[in-house]
């Protein structure tokens, strides 16, 4: 069964958003799985749509490491 983005389910999400530059950099942890993602967004967009986009990101990512393990499981 191959798990899509929007089949993932968080609980919690940890969150980091600082200035760098001209732009925002948006760090969203699964502190669950220890998945960790970065996300470089335009620091004059409204934060929650830069979480967002960090959320969808994390998502994809949890999503691909659980299709490749069940894919592979003597790999892990």
């Amino acid at each position: 069964m191959v798990i899509k983005p929007k089949d993932v389910r968080l609980k919690e999400i940890l969150f980091e958003m600082k200035q760098v530059g001209q732009y925002m950099r948006i760090t969203a942890i699964d502190p669950l799985s220890g998945t960790e993602v970065i996300s470089i967004g335009d620091p004059s967009v409204d934060p929650d749509m830069l979480r967002s986009m960090a959320i969808r990101k994390l998502k994809y990512v949890i999503a691909k490491n659980r299709n490749e393990r069940a894919a592979n499981p003597n790999e892990y």
